[in-house]
């Protein structure tokens, strides 16, 4: 990944110097055509201005000719870095540029001829001029006199391979300045990644060393950057994985010993029972059974606590809480010769799955009756909790009086296989408020006791009144 990301980072830098590189040069090429051209042509116009004054006897005494006039502006004119001129009268060379220009024209036999042959005798001429030992940039400027019928002409010149040769002198200064600074990026680049993916180096080292048998290691938080955040999120990922491990590990043990214990029972009986007598037959027979009731049982409690952590455990619909309550009353009055009433009701609709309350709240009815006597009274209810809340709670609650939970175990009847002292080992699988509690939890709520030994219970089940409440 270190290799990859820096390849990707150097190739953007690349791109970027040959996008940047591309576009300054021809920026710059287009820069110097415009110099050059603006610079022939000032030329041309010094020329004319020139030559508008040949009837000036203080600049020219002598009679005005080409020749005078071409040896006058040659004398005037002092040519520039990389330029030249000469004068051509009658397809000759007649005058040349001082001695101090290092651009000799009239060296270069190819222009010359371009400059005696093709020059108009009207018109000027701007265009590019290539032969044998360089590109030329040259204008020709013809010199008419009155009646004059000699051609002469004025010829202006850049040595453009030069100027071009200068400009690319210095693009490659620049491609060297670039790979220069690609080396350095690369050397920092790579001692800036491998310090950035120092967590998911980290992160390897760590997952490699984390086996089914150890997941206490943890991985150092370096930074506080976006990967610093993906530390913090892994460890939180490990903390659940091993919190879930220790949970499984907790669970097949005790299902483990609880379906030993049936089993054992079961085939204690077989192996004892007297074929022959019609009696212990039935009695073993019965046992079997109840035995065999109370393994299914709790399988099917098993069944429903792995369904929990599935998103579809609850399918959420709009509900009326009054005849949720009603119908909650009707199905708990079978379970026991108890005064069944309903305490206080809320007319609301929630938004909840309806069987998996009526499963959680049954659950605490049946626990209510299990841990009370005939002719008690055990008392349901709902109310919202903070109307004007932005989130609204709906608390359904059962209320005995029954022996009541100690305070000790009041935290531990809600874990899986989880007993108070008052419970026996024969009633019930021990995963009933386990269950009440993950139906609370999938609807992003909560389940609570208060409890007073020998005065009663209250069980109460806290969930948003709409979607999306906070969970707690």
């Amino acid at each position: 990944m270190r290799s990859r990301v820096l390849a990707g980072m150097l190739g953007l830098i690349t791109i970027a110097f040959m996008v940047t590189g591309t576009v300054v040069y021809l920026l710059q090429l287009s820069t110097m055509d415009n110099r050059i051209d603006d610079s022939l042509k000032r030329s041309v116009e010094e020329f004319r201005v020139l030559a508008g004054r040949s009837t000036d006897p203080a600049l020219f005494p002598e009679h005005m000719t080409a020749e005078v006039l071409l040896y006058t502006a040659m004398q005037q004119k002092l040519p520039s870095n990389h330029e030249g001129m000469l004068s051509v009268v009658n397809e000759k060379i007649r005058w040349t540029a001082p001695e101090v220009v290092d651009l000799r024209l009239e060296h270069d036999d190819e222009f010359v001829r371009w400059a005696s042959s093709k020059a108009s005798h009207h018109e000027i001429i701007l265009e590019s001029v290539t032969t044998s030992v360089r590109t030329y940039r040259a204008v020709s400027v013809p010199v008419v006199l009155g009646e004059q019928t000699t051609p002469a002409h004025l010829v202006f010149a850049f040595d453009y391979s030069a100027e071009k040769r200068a400009l690319n002198n210095g693009f490659l200064m620049y491609l060297l300045v670039g790979l220069g600074v690609l080396l350095v990026a690369g050397v920092a680049g790579w001692m800036l990644v491998g310090r950035l993916l120092l967590p998911v180096t980290l992160l390897r080292d760590t997952a490699r060393q984390i086996s089914e048998s150890d997941l206490t290691q943890r991985i150092e938080v370096v930074g506080r950057d976006d990967l610093a955040e993906l530390t913090i999120t892994v460890n939180a990922m490990l903390d659940r994985l091993e919190k879930a491990m220790v949970s499984q590990r907790q669970l097949l043990d005790d299902v483990g010993h609880e379906l030993r214990t049936p089993v054992t029972i079961i085939r204690g009986h077989l192996e004892l029972m007297d074929r022959l007598d019609p009696d212990d037959v039935d009695q073993s027979r019965d046992i079997a059974l109840a035995e065999l009731d109370r393994m299914s049982s709790l399988i099917n409690d098993l069944v429903t606590l792995a369904k929990s952590n599935r998103v579809d455990f609850i399918n959420p619909v709009a509900t009326n809480t009054g005849t949720l309550l009603d119908e909650l009353l009707d199905k708990a009055r079978p379970l026991g010769e108890r005064r069944w009433r309903i305490g206080h009701r809320s007319e609301a609709t929630a938004v909840l799955d309806p069987q998996r309350i009526t499963q959680a709240m049954l659950q605490l009815c049946s626990n209510a009756a299990k841990f009370t006597v005939p002719g008690t009274t055990i008392t349901l209810g709902t109310n919202i909790a903070d109307p004007n809340a932005k989130v609204p709670r709906l608390r359904l609650w059962v209320r005995d009086e029954g022996v009541g939970i100690a305070a000790e175990d009041q935290a531990r009847i809600f874990e899986r296989f989880g007993r108070g002292h008052n419970s026996k080992r024969t009633e019930g699988s021990g995963l009933g408020l386990n269950i009440v509690s993950a139906i609370a939890l999938a609807h992003h709520g909560r389940v609570s006791v208060t409890s007073d030994v020998g005065i009663g219970s209250t069980f109460i089940i806290e969930i948003p009144l709409h979607e999306g409440g906070d969970d707690h």
